[in-house]
Formats: C-alpha cells, sequence, structure tokens
C-alpha cells in the first residue's frame, strides 16, 4: 500500500482524508498488520486507482498464480451467511479483478461507486440474484450474466429459495504508468 501511495503522491493524512479511513488504521496497513473490512479496502484501492489484490497479494511465482477457494479469506461476510472472495487479479496495463460471490436470499450489499472506467461484469452460476444499477433493477439468473460501469450506485441482492452463486469480474481502467 506505501508503493501505492508514494506513487500517487498522497501522504498518509490526504489518502486517509480522501478514502475515509483513520490514519492508524493506514499505518497499520502499510506495516502489513491489522484486519481490514471490505469497504475501506474498496475506498483505499479506488482512491489509489490500484486493484484491491494488489493491496493483498504477493508476487506470482514461476509467473503463475494458482489461487483455490479455500486459500483466500472472505473479503465480506453477510449476517445471512453471504460472502465476497477475492481469487485473484490478472496483472498487466489494465488489471481485472476476480470474485467469487455467494449472497443468501434476502441479503444484499449496497457497493460503494468505483472509480471512473471501472466495469463489473457478474455471471451467475446458481441461484438468482437482482441487480440494481442506479434505482433500476435486473434479475440475473443461473447461466446469465450482466455487465455495467462501476461508478454507478449499485447494490447485489440474493433473490430465489437459495444462494446465489456468482462470479464478479471488475475491469479496471488502464494504468497511465504502465
Amino acid at each position: 500500500m506505501r508503493t501505492a501511495r508514494n506513487r500517487a503522491g498522497l501522504s498518509l493524512d490526504e489518502l486517509g482524508r480522501r478514502a475515509q479511513v483513520g490514519k492508524g488504521a493506514l499505518v497499520g496497513l502499510e506495516k502489513a498488520q491489522g484486519n481490514p473490512n471490505f469497504a475501506p479496502l474498496v475506498r483505499l484501492a479506488d482512491t489509489l486507482g490500484v486493484s484491491v489484490s494488489a493491496l493483498l497479494e504477493g508476487p506470482a511465482e514461476d509467473g503463475v498464480r494458482v489461487v483455490t477457494a479455500d486459500a483466500v479469506a472472505p473479503l465480506r461476510t453477510g449476517r445471512l451467511g453471504s460472502e465476497a472472495r477475492l481469487m485473484l487479479t490478472t496483472s498487466g496495463p489494465a488489471p481485472v479483478e476476480v470474485w467469487r460471490w455467494t449472497l443468501e436470499p434476502d441479503e444484499e450489499y449496497p457497493s460503494h461507486p468505483h472509480q471512473a472506467g471501472v466495469v463489473e461484469t457478474v455471471s451467475v452460476t446458481a441461484g438468482r440474484m437482482t441487480l440494481i444499477v442506479d434505482g433500476a433493477e435486473h434479475t440475473v439468473e443461473a447461466g446469465q450474466s450482466a455487465t455495467f460501469a462501476g461508478p454507478a450506485a449499485h447494490v447485489y441482492h440474493g433473490a430465489g429459495e437459495t444462494a446465489c452463486h456468482l462470479i464478479m469480474t471488475v475491469h479496471l481502467p488502464p494504468d497511465p504508468a504502465a
């Protein structure tokens, strides 16, 4: 995180103000201490113009990164058992985050709007969800995918009688430094 903050030319105070994260928490994160919540991580990544996993992952071995679902702790857990796991982020000038989500019926997650240029895609593999983008509801069922601009206000809602399983990709804008 320190590298991304320095590259962005931000002090700890300014990063904290923009991302709405306390300076003490930022100091701990830069020292790889603590266990941050999901929402502050998203705000920090958006403020720094990097992926969430860029703040969390180490380097790939031999150019290949293999990640199993059990090896990745959920970054978000809902009160009814929903969870979101950031599986990996691709490298390159325009990285893509790959998330595995489980949304329990009637549980929802209102997402923090992302930086300009971010595009999200959700692909439902089982169950059904309601995707709410700028107040408009869209039903997405097993075998269907939807995509939208990440800066729009959006909510993921578990719909139906069983848990909704989905893969979400977050396409980040190209890094101007790349």
